[in-house]
């Protein structure tokens, strides 16, 4: 009798212990879910053997232009180039991380790019306008001079419009000041 007792209070602390364990982890779930089936001892042990021989399956994208999206980690293949305050000159880091642009561009030849000169919230809308489209041509100006077409690049400037991050503080502007790539794809015929 004892051994029953003791088998029925660890299966219910094993029960407990996954239902704290979803809780801790963070799971994303809508604030209105369907109403779950409860979990036995029995259920709980089988879904953890099928969690543990379960390996996530990443669909294929659905397109060329998601293929070339997806590209590197988070973020794309084609990273952010930031600019110093005031400046549209490309800084030696950016000058780095543009090199590998060029390469990607290279072994992408179905891509083009949009270049988009962003600015901090400092200064007129007009001023930053104008200081973000020279931001995008200078990124395009060095693609184009390390060989990429000058037809799979064009250039557009939302000033102080889309910030990164909207605080007020010289981290947060130094992130806003950036050139952001958009890519795209060209029409095969």
């Amino acid at each position: 009798m004892k051994l029953k007792w003791k088998r029925e209070l660890f299966g219910m602390a094993l029960v407990l212990s996954i239902g704290v364990l979803f809780l801790v982890s963070g799971c994303s779930t809508p604030a209105v879910s369907k109403p779950q089936e409860a979990i036995t001892p029995q259920k709980a042990g089988a879904a953890t053997q099928q969690q543990a021989k379960a390996t996530p399956s990443k669909a294929p994208p659905t397109s060329s232009l998601e293929a070339l999206q997806k590209g590197k980690a988070a973020g794309g293949p084609l990273r952010d180039v930031n600019f110093d305050f005031d400046r549209y000159d490309l800084r030696p880091d950016a000058r780095e991380i543009l090199k590998g642009h060029v390469a990607w561009l290279k072994a992408n030849p179905q891509a083009r790019v949009e270049i988009e000169g962003h600015c901090d919230e400092r200064g007129a809308n007009e001023y930053n306008l104008a200081l973000g489209i020279k931001r995008a041509n200078s990124v395009k100006s060095y693609l184009i001079d390390s060989g990429i077409s000058s037809n799979r690049l064009s250039t557009v400037s939302y000033g102080e419009e889309l910030p990164l991050c909207k605080e007020q503080n010289e981290i947060c502007w130094a992130k806003n000041r950036r050139a952001h790539f958009a890519i795209k794809t060209t029409p095969t015929n």
